[in-house]
Formats: C-alpha cells, sequence, structure tokens
C-alpha cells in the first residue's frame, strides 16, 4: 500500500511541474528547470554515501573493531539477500542510525555511538534491518527522484520571481491592465503555493517511505517489538541530545535528528513514532512481522 502511495505521490509531484511549467516559466522554463535540478540531484545521488558519511565524521568499522554492530548487520544482510554494506559508526551520543548508497552494491549503514550505548541486541538488530530495507527498497534513488522534481518546480518559481523583478511591473489603467493585474495575482499565488505543495508531498513520499522501512525491517528482522521498543528509545533519545544535523539530511535518519527543534508534523520528514509504533505491535499482534527461517 505504501509502494502505491509513492507512486501516486510522485505521480502528482510531476503533475505539479508540468502545472507550475505552464504557470511560471512555460515548457522551455520547465524543462530548463528540470535539466537544472536533475544535474544537481544525479551528483548527489552518485556520491552520497561519501558526502553524507563525510558531514557525520562517520568511521569505518569491521568485524574486529565493532564484532557485534557488524556481526548483526552481517546477519541481517545475508538474511535480507542483500550484499554486505559498508559499515560505519558516527562520533554523536545522539542515538540514531542511516543508510546511503546508491544502490545495494554501494550500500553503507552508519550508527552513532549513542545508539550502540543503549539498545540491546534484539533492538539493534530491529533498527539495522530497517536500514537494509531502505537499501532493498532503493530509497536513495526514490527520495533522489522526488528531490530533482521538487527542486525544478522550485527553481521555477525562483526564475519566475526574477522575471518579476526585471521584466517591469507597469501596465495601463484600463481592461487589458486589469487583466494584467489578475494574471500578475495568479502568478505572485503560483510562485509561493507550488513549491510549497511540492516540498509537501515531497515530505509525505519521506514518510511513506518510512513505514515501508518499519515494516520491511521488523520481517528481517524478525521483532517488531523490539523495532518497536527502539524507535520509542531513539524518540525521547533525540528530544533530550541534540544532533549537528543539516535540515537536508534528517530524512535519511531513522527518527528525525531534529526532533528537539519543534518541527510541526505536516512539516516532518518522519511519521510520528506513536503510530509507527501502532503499525509494528499490530505486526506482531497478527504474525505478518517474521521472515526468519
Amino acid at each position: 500500500m505504501n509502494q502505491v502511495k509513492t507512486i501516486l505521490l510522485l505521480g502528482g509531484l510531476g503533475a505539479l511541474l508540468v502545472v507550475g511549467g505552464g504557470a511560471l516559466g512555460g515548457k522551455q522554463g520547465a524543462t530548463i528547470a528540470l535539466v537544472f535540478a536533475l544535474v544537481m540531484n544525479v551528483g548527489a545521488y552518485w556520491f552520497s554515501d561519501k558526502m553524507v558519511l563525510a558531514m557525520y565524521k562517520a568511521q569505518q568499522v569491521d568485524e574486529s573493531s565493532a564484532p557485534e554492530y557488524y556481526g548483526v548487520v552481517k546477519e541481517l544482510a545475508g538474511r535480507a539477500g542483500l550484499p554486505m554494506p559498508k559499515v560505519y559508526i558516527i562520533p554523536s551520543e545522539q542515538p540514531n542510525a542511516f543508510a546511503t548508497g546508491r544502490d545495494p552494491q554501494h550500500a553503507a549503514v552508519a550508527a552513532t555511538e549513542g545508539i550502540l550505548r543503549i539498545l540491546n541486541r534484539d533492538e539493534l538488530e530491529g533498527v539495522m534491518a530497517h536500514e537494509l530495507s531502505h537499501v532493498r527498497h532503493r530509497d536513495i534513488l526514490v527520495s533522489t527522484i522526488a528531490a530533482t522534481i521538487a527542486g525544478a518546480i522550485s527553481y521555477l518559481a525562483q526564475m519566475a520571481q526574477f522575471s518579476m523583478l526585471f521584466g517591469g511591473m507597469g501596465g495601463r489603467d484600463d481592461e487589458e491592465g486589469q487583466g494584467n493585474s489578475l494574471g500578475m495575482v495568479g502568478l505572485i499565488a503560483s510562485m509561493i503555493l507550488l513549491p510549497m505543495a511540492a516540498m509537501l508531498i515531497q515530505m509525505a513520499i519521506s514518510r511513506s517511505r518510512e513505514y515501508m522501512a518499519d515494516e520491511g525491517g521488523a520481517q528481517i528482522s524478525g521483532h517488531p517489538l523490539a523495532l518497536a521498543s527502539a524507535l520509542s528509545k531513539l524518540e525521547r533519545g533525540a528530544e533530550v541530545i541534540p544532533m549537528a544535523a543539516n535540515p537536508a539530511t534528517a530524512h535519511m535518519f531513522i527518527v528525525n535528528p531534529l526532533t528537539g527543534a519543534g518541527f510541526t508534523r505536516l512539516f516532518s520528514t518522519h511519521p510520528a513514532t506513536e503510530e509507527r509504533i501502532a503499525r509494528l505491535q499490530a505486526m506482531a499482534s497478527d504474525g505478518s512481522g517474521s521472515l526468519r527461517a
């Protein structure tokens, strides 16, 4: 169901681009904006693992330097039928984790020092299975597509604003002038509303992928209640332990690292944690949360 929702939301973003292109920049303007956004986001997609890991000063570990953590990831990757990802530790006390990489063959998972301290093995398995589910669903690709379309819409709005500033705003006080004024109001409204709508859809896509990763992670680990317990701990940790996280990468983490900053749910990249926990508890009660042998 969440997969269908993602497809519909991506279709909605595409429709916004078509409508916005006609309203703000015409076909040529939409094409220019899309190409510019594509170039920017393809670079980010191709080098996302190196960029984000470097941003958070993540250190790669192996079986000898972090045997339990590395062993958990290795076991889960085998269970999920995925290549072994690179494994990293982030020097932060906030309990959190993310996955990155353009495909399963170039994937990496990262956990903070804080998460390794407060979770038991079953909870850690649930969290890392969640991240491997992101890898299996190629969520970095999905988020890049969404960011590209949303970015194109944002560029269109900026192009329209630039055109207004330097194209003149004069007009005659006759019916033609009144028509121009109404057209200008519509243009200004489009410049404000279209990027906002694109941002909301992009965030809805991110929330949908989190639900999918919770479900997939619970099935890989076989412990939906352990993942639910981990999410509860991580949410509390994010509220009390600050993290110098870049807002542009907040959607990658298993819980929003900026929770303590007062973000509203409407503009959140993550679903409400209590709703995620309720879904996992429902999976446990109906016996659907296990792919374990």
